[in-house]
């Protein structure tokens, strides 16, 4: 390439020639030179960036030092030291200082013990690198200065140095200090408290968020029956059942959500007996629940005895038969017995809106059941001042219109209310007019008796007397108005007895009756002849009524009785003796007349015509009777005579009977009927009495029923005894002759069918029932026939 290079003097149009090869390395060399201007422009421009960043990072930090709390001192491996004028004011300097001698050696800045420590603290950071961190007081400038050490940077250019940094921790250490104090004053609160819980009576416990139990007292650990609080807490034993619906748990969750404590009453066996738990949950800000469980088996107890205690009380008033009314704080009518509405006549359905004291008080005044007052206003308010009675019951008598009187007793009840008791007094009233009345009449009475009557006190002296007691001892006035003792009383009636030594009498009936509180009596008699029957009656009072009856009359006539009695009992044997000699000897002709007739009859003395046959027969048949009459008559005399005690078979004895009235049973034409039970059995006793009571039953029986009639014998029985019953339908027995029918003394002349005969069956049946220590009963109306009942014992 030419190039063609023109100047001035040749004018611009002249060229330079310049050969392609220096073009090229012209602009190469060019090229290079406009690159590496351009790398150098955009590195200076870098640089200068970043000069630009890092001095307004370093004004930042710069700005950050000045204003940070924490002050920076070096420390270098000579001892010299670099830190700020403001760090220096710190340590109470007014100049930097240069050496860190001046400021350990120093004591006026730092105690010797703490210039000690910071030196060896500074040195160990330069020796090993280790940092440290400590208080350091001042004593110069009266700070307290938090000092954190460590090796110093490489950047720090202090080789073998130190970086100390301190910080002003004046305020902080005296914040320390109180937050010390109260750590230390809550720390032993809290020793407190935990010991508080550790030794409280009840279980106490602490759940987490989670609501497991973390911490636990030894109650708790007790009631559990666990080994310990770490092993209670590691088991996380519940004290009460946790799956039972409403448990711990439940009651501990809701406490939780609700953020407000809450109670619950669960049951629990505790030292293997059932009782009654208050569980308390108080919900904690930590989100943990803390517990406590309060034993209320005794308390339910006695509010369940003070319920019961309260049912019986009202139960009792139900049954009193005073009214009964009880009114709450607020004097409304809580309860009222049936005798309260009865009494002032108050309907249940009224009675039942809980009325006020007031409103009672004017619905008794208008059913005319209250004092007739003038001033019923005032005398209601009165009235309202018993529910504010600070002292004992009020008691006040009411008496009503109509004559009804009432004893109103009102007593203020210690949980506010009133209790009042109406008691009708109505009829001890009347009671109380009646015995006064009573008391005249006695008094009238007691002087008047017939009867000496004197009332002797439990110490044995007379206190009241009456004038036939005075007048039979003749006592002086001024004696027996002195009140004697019995002692003396009995020495003073001894001169005025046919034997003065039964004057003791007198005093042993006294101290019988108030010592002893027996009834006792005996007989005494007068020297002029006169008997008292005299006897001590105690009393209710402790006292003994002593009492004198006259029976001199009554002694005269026994004597008189007592002397006919005998005479009459020597004519009854001597008539006893005669009928039996009598019986005896009419015995002899019996035995002829009955001999000869029954040859008569059987024809020993010849053929007789029929005429004669009859004539014999009734001869026979009438001694036999008489035979049987005379026999009846010496059974009577002998009373019954000696039995004999022998196994006695009553269907047998029976059959016997039956056979000796059949022939006046065939007489009469008498339908005989003869029931005999399987539990008739046997008795002991003599067999011929036995047979004779029932023939004789039957035999009276046949005797008061008409022709055609019928006769009944029933025998049956128990273990214990027999049973004998005859019964006829004959015309019966008036009651006068019926009530005579076993004597043996009215028999003679009367019959059951009005004729004149000597009746002794039913006399000679009891005789030998008694005999046999058994009963005989007879029982007949007129027209309805009789039945005679035998009970004979089987032993």
């Amino acid at each position: 390439m030419r190039l063609r290079k023109s100047n001035g003097h040749e004018g611009c149009g002249a060229l330079i020639e310049i050969s392609q090869t220096a073009a090229t390395l012209a602009g190469a060399a060019l090229a290079l030179l406009i690159a590496t201007g351009g790398a150098m422009l955009f590195v200076g421009l870098r640089a200068r960036s970043r000069a630009g960043r890092l001095s307004e990072a370093n004004a930042r930090l710069l700005a950050l030092a000045a204003g940070s709390p924490a002050l920076a001192m070096i420390v270098r491996a000579d001892g010299r030291i670099e830190l700020s004028i403001a760090l220096a004011n710190l340590f109470g300097f007014d100049t930097v200082p240069a050496h860190f001698s001046d400021l350990i050696d120093n004591d006026s800045v730092l105690a010797p013990e703490d210039a000690q420590i910071l030196e060896q603290e500074v040195g160990a950071a330069q020796r090993a690198g280790k940092p440290f961190r400590m208080i350091l007081p001042v004593r110069g400038a009266s700070r307290t200065l938090l000092a954190t050490g460590m090796r110093a940077p490489d950047a720090v250019r202090a080789p073998g140095g130190a970086v100390l940094w301190f910080l002003d921790a004046t305020e902080s250490s005296e914040e320390v200090a109180r937050f010390a104090a109260e750590a230390d004053r809550y720390r032993v609160a809290f020793d407190a408290l935990t010991g508080l819980i550790q030794s409280a009576p009840m279980p106490m416990w602490y759940r987490d968020p989670e609501l497991r139990i973390a911490m636990v007292n030894n109650a708790y650990v007790e009631a559990v029956e666990g080994k310990d609080a770490e092993q209670v807490v590691a088991s996380g034993i519940e004290l009460v059942d946790a799956s039972a619906p409403g448990g711990p748990l439940a009651s501990a969750a809701h406490a939780r959500e609700v953020g407000a404590p809450q109670m619950v009453k669960l049951p629990a066996t505790i030292g293997g007996k059932r009782r009654t738990l208050h569980i308390h949950d108080v919900p904690l800000p930590t989100g943990g629940v803390a517990g406590f469980a309060v034993d209320v088996e005794e308390l339910e107890q006695a509010r369940g005895g003070i319920k019961r205690a309260a049912e019986a009380q009202r139960a009792m008033f139900d049954r009193l038969s005073a009214g009964v009314a009880q009114f709450g704080p607020d004097r409304a009518l809580v309860f009222c017995n049936q005798p309260f509405r009865r009494i002032f006549e108050l309907k249940n359905e009224w009675l039942a809106d809980r009325p006020e004291f007031d409103r009672i008080l004017e619905r008794m005044r208008e059913a005319n059941r209250l004092p007739v007052v003038r001033d019923f206003p005032g005398w209601k308010n009165e009235r309202r001042e018993w529910f504010l009675a600070a002292e004992s019951a009020r008691e006040e008598n009411w008496t009503l219109p109509g004559g009804t009187h009432l004893r109103v007793v009102a007593q203020p009840l210690p949980e506010g209310g009133l209790l009042t008791i109406f008691e009708d007094l109505t009829e001890q009233v009347q009671l109380a007019s009646a015995r006064d009345t009573l008391l005249r009449v006695r008094t009238a009475t007691f002087d008047n008796l017939f009867e000496g009557l004197g009332v002797f006190s439990a110490d044995g002296r007379l206190q009241l007397w009456n004038n036939r007691f005075k007048s039979a001892w003749g006592f002086e006035d001024a004696f027996i108005t002195a009140h004697p003792r019995v002692d003396a009383l009995a020495k003073e009636a001894a001169g005025k007895l046919a034997k003065p030594g039964r004057a003791s009498l007198i005093g042993d009936l006294v101290r019988a009756a108030t010592v002893e509180r027996q009834q006792r009596g005996g007989s005494i008699e007068f020297a002029d002849g006169r008997h008292f029957e005299v006897a001590a009656v105690p009393l209710p009072d402790g006292n003994a009524l002593f009492t004198m009856l006259d029976i001199s009359d009554r002694r005269r006539i026994e004597n008189a009785l007592r002397e006919r009695n005998d005479a009459l009992e020597a004519a009854d044997r001597i008539k006893t003796a005669f009928v039996a000699s009598m019986s005896y000897e009419l015995r002899t002709p019996l035995t002829s007349i009955k001999g000869f007739a029954e040859m008569l009859y059987n024809g020993y003395a010849g053929e007789l015509p029929q005429t004669a046959v009859d004539y014999s027969g009734a001869i026979l048949e009438s001694v036999g009777r008489l035979g049987d009459l005379v026999d009846d008559v010496l059974d009577l005399t002998r009373d019954g005579g000696a039995l004999a005690r022998e196994s006695v078979d009553l269907e047998l004895v029976a059959g016997v009977a039956v056979e000796h009235v059949q022939p006046s049973i065939k007489t009469k034409k008498i339908e005989l009927a003869v029931e005999i039970q399987g539990s008739a059995g046997s008795v002991q006793g003599d067999p011929r009495r036995i047979r004779q009571i029932v023939e004789h039953l039957l035999r009276h029986a046949v005797s008061g029923t008409g022709e055609g009639g019928r006769v009944l014998l029933h025998i049956d029985g128990s273990d214990k005894k027999a049973r004998i019953v005859v019964s006829d339908d004959g015309a019966g027995m008036a009651p006068e002759v019926a009530a005579k029918a076993f004597d043996r003394f009215a028999q003679a002349g009367i019959s059951r069918n009005g004729e004149r005969a000597l009746q002794l069956g039913l006399p000679l049946a009891r005789q030998f029932v008694e005999a046999h220590r058994g009963t005989i009963e007879l029982v007949s109306e007129p027209g309805q026939g009789t039945m005679v009942i035998v009970e004979l014992p089987r032993a």
